[in-house]
């Protein structure tokens, strides 16, 4: 199915001539220990011109055979070449919508505004794009007797979710490290459900993220965090699928949330993908949006003027809650990563507070989304930019939202009620309780809508 010359391996990202199989165990360069990343054969995927590529993923796309109609492994080629098809850990991941947002963007004083809802797939979060990319490799890893006992990460929630499910379906063994009380019930739940091993450490993400690594290091145990360069392969399809989507042209802006940066580094490497293969002309501009509470990304590029360079040193800060708790990460492993990838796409990076962020989700919601705290952050970053007329009216905006509404109803709810610690709803819209009667009914409708009903 894939071409011999189709090949993939891992390398050093930080310069380093290192390279090695992608059924290695490896996830640092042991020379200068140094994140790796996944290198392509951009000459031999070159072979096929851009307008052969874009009829090939658009004849897969939500309807090729099993597994071609996923949104990652219709890009397979681009993604993992060489993993054997029968290996393949696939959810039907990616295909998700991309909505207008025609009365959101007049609200904010835009007019293209849209919202690519990557929370719309099989565990309700991005990371099934990276994950069906990750347990695949594991599965074809041991089909070729690498011993791999359990699969382990450290998580906010989400990537724990989809770890999980995956691991389900292939029948590997999976284990999570969550810090107790930081994130929601329904996150909890989802690995519970899926019967991975899950333990509550009395920590924070970066806790657990030191203690996971610490584990992996163990033979038998292979890690599945953002720094395993195979999870940005999958991501970055995130990408290509919205070029494909708004028929293969790019927007101006890209506005992502950032935790722990794997995200805005995978969407980077897609857009440089396809410019580089020719089948968009130009980049989009990509801003990473933090939350206030844990931002130390936004304070590395706004103490360096604003500007983010690859040799930016991003100190570590230590996380405050928010209620964007999957991106409650003050030491993000893959922040070289994401400063690549933004001085690339001529970046910005700006934070929210939590009242902005809570008052974008409700101001979004009220033009139909659902969004989620994470989505919050990037849609008031959104606003902040157009606010300031950086984004201006023209130009079209994307944002990504990383996880569904619905895994976060506490967040909802605690809006309305208004019950959130620190915020003070600007579009609180409570129920209203009445008496069963035609009567009542009819004027609460007139309270609410004048005249009668």
């Amino acid at each position: 199915m894939t071409p011999p010359g189709f090949r993939a391996q891992f390398r050093c990202s930080d310069g380093c001539d290192f390279r090695a199989g992608l059924t290695e165990v490896v996830y640092r360069c042991p020379r200068c220990q140094g994140l790796l990343e996944v290198e392509h054969d951009l000459a031999a995927l070159a072979q096929r011109s851009a307008a052969e590529w874009k009829a090939l993923f658009d004849d897969r796309f939500r309807r090729g055979p099993w597994p071609l109609g996923s949104g990652v492994w219709g890009k397979k080629e681009w993604v993992y070449p060489q993993l054997a098809v029968e290996n393949v850990v696939s959810m039907y991941e990616g295909g998700s919508p991309l909505l207008k947002l025609d009365r959101y963007a007049r609200e904010v004083g835009l007019d293209d505004v849209w919202l690519k809802e990557c929370g719309v797939t099989h565990t309700g979060s991005f990371k099934d794009l990276g994950m069906t990319v990750l347990v695949s490799a594991v599965q074809e890893m041991r089909a070729r007797g690498v011993r791999i006992d359990a699969v382990a990460c450290a998580s906010t929630g989400d990537t724990s979710a989809a770890l999980a499910a995956y691991c389900a379906a292939a029948g590997i063994p999976s284990v999570v490290l969550l810090p107790h009380g930081k994130i929601s019930i329904a996150q909890l739940v989802q690995p519970i459900a899926n019967g991975a091993l899950v333990l509550e450490l009395d920590t924070d993400f970066d806790g657990c993220m030191k203690v996971v690594q610490q584990l992996s290091a163990a033979p038998g145990i292979y890690l599945a965090n953002s720094m395993n360069s195979l999870r940005i392969e999958g991501q970055k399809t995130l990408a290509v699928e919205l070029a494909q989507q708004l028929g293969w042209e790019v927007p101006d802006w890209v506005i992502i949330p950032g935790g722990n940066l794997g995200n805005a580094s995978a969407v980077g490497r897609g857009f440089l993908m396809m410019k580089e293969l020719g089948l968009v002309a130009r980049l989009p501009r990509l801003v990473v949006a933090q939350a206030r509470s844990a931002n130390p990304l936004f304070r590395a590029v706004a103490a360096a003027g604003g500007r983010p360079t690859r040799d930016l040193e991003v100190a570590p800060v230590a996380a405050q809650k928010t209620l964007a708790s999957a991106i409650q990460i003050g030491a993000p492993v893959s922040a070289r990563r994401a400063l690549r990838a933004l001085e690339a796409l001529d970046g910005l990076v700006e934070d929210a507070t939590e009242q902005e962020l809570s008052d974008a989700a409700a101001r979004a919601d009220r033009a139909g989304a659902y969004a989620d705290p994470h989505t919050g952050v990037a849609l008031a970053v959104l606003e902040k930019l157009a606010a300031r007329g950086t984004i201006r009216k023209g130009e079209r905006a994307v944002v990504i939202s990383t996880a569904h509404g619905l895994k976060f109803s506490d967040f909802k709810v605690g809006y309305h009620a208004r019950t959130l610690a620190g915020v003070e709803p600007r579009l609180v819209n409570p129920s209203v309780k009445v008496a069963p009667t035609l009567g009542a009914v009819q004027e609460a409708v007139a309270r609410r809508f004048g005249g009668k009903a």
